[in-house]
């Protein structure tokens, strides 16, 4: 007897409605990202369609103008774990759907978007997620003339290219700073990277600053480093450490800048947080196996990838969703600030 081909096995919507025991429109909405289908369920029936292998029919994507099944997905860099656990919430979605993703990194780089966006946009692709709120008018404009269907992450706007979800990185900044100053901080410093390379480090450092002058506080003491590898964060520490009037409170760029600050503490035998505080940002794992658990604000990323994924692909598919999503941070209060 011929053996079965695995062609002739391939697995139809019909087979996943069953094994997650709902109606074919129910996993059609839920894989679509159409409203209707709990959070929860949603994801039920995207984890049976992955394991069982289902694919949804290409041919469909007709209803979309004829656009590939590709989406570009755009990040500054996958050098930590932030932007990862982004696309970790964007892919299962996409995937489940059928969609092919293509990822980029810009280093920081305007022009290098803008050329990536260029090249992608002559791909007809059926989606693209930019990071960020701030991209050039060329970028907007070509997007827009196309009417491609962007979701652009990390950042907060009300006015974004299409879609957005994020957190607003300068009330993020604000609220952290609000927290240290009622611990009693009052001379606050910050380590980051060169003005400018980062639009929501800026953003940050705007609400830092604001929430001191605020209080009729001291102003933020910067210092600015050329690369963002832990060594920036480790002799960023020590060259702010150099000057005067020394802070009681040192906010970093990210986790990993904290991470480094804290070693630079140990070498120069700094008591943290009796001589000085330190205060990361986005809540990175590995800020739960430092010698001092580290103060923080964690962020959504994954949550962000999610939500963006569900209402991107929903966009795609003509159905509306909210234009604008912000999520909120979380303070973490660690081992490397006063006790609250």
């Amino acid at each position: 007897m011929a053996r079965k081909s695995r062609a002739s096995k391939l697995v139809k919507i019909e087979d996943v409605a069953a094994a997650a025991g709902v109606s074919i429109m129910t996993v059609s909405r839920a894989l679509r990202g159409v409203e209707g289908v709990s959070e929860g369920k949603r994801l039920e029936i995207i984890e049976i369609s992955q394991r069982l292998g289902y694919r949804p029919n290409p041919n469909a994507r007709s209803l979309m103008g004829g656009a590939s099944g590709l989406i570009g997905i755009s990040f500054p860099t996958l050098f930590n774990d932030v932007f990862a656990g982004i696309l970790d919430g964007l892919r299962p979605a996409f995937e489940a759907n059928g969609f092919t993703t293509v990822v980029n990194t810009t280093e920081y780089d305007a022009d290098r978007e803008r050329a990536w966006v260029e090249q992608v946009l002559s791909w007809r692709p059926a989606g693209l997620v930019l990071t960020g709120a701030d991209h050039g008018p060329t970028v907007r404009e070509a997007i827009q003339t196309r009417q491609i269907p962007t979701l652009q992450v990390w950042d907060f706007t009300d006015a974004p290219i299409d879609i957005c979800v994020g957190v607003d990185h300068q009330n993020a900044g604000y609220q952290l700073a609000r927290a240290m100053i009622a611990l009693g901080y009052r001379q606050p410093g910050y380590v980051g990277i060169q003005h400018g390379k980062d639009q929501r480090a800026e953003k940050r450092l705007n609400g830092i600053c604001h929430a001191f002058a605020e209080a009729g506080l001291g102003a933020v003491a910067e210092m600015r480093m050329p690369g963002s590898s832990y060594r920036a964060g480790y002799d960023g520490f020590q060259a702010l450490w150099a000057q005067a009037p020394r802070p009681d409170i040192v906010f970093f760029l990210s986790d990993h800048f904290a991470f480094a600050g804290l070693m630079a503490c140990q070498v120069m035998g700094i008591r943290v947080p009796d001589e000085v505080g330190l205060a990361g940002f986005n809540g990175l794992d590995i800020t739960e196996v430092l010698p001092l658990r580290l103060t923080t604000a964690r962020t959504p990323r994954r949550k962000m990838g999610v939500q963006g994924a569900k209402n991107l692909i929903a966009r795609m598919h003509g159905v509306s969703s909210d234009l604008s999503v912000e999520l909120q941070t979380e303070l973490i209060h660690g081992e490397t600030t006063r006790r609250p």
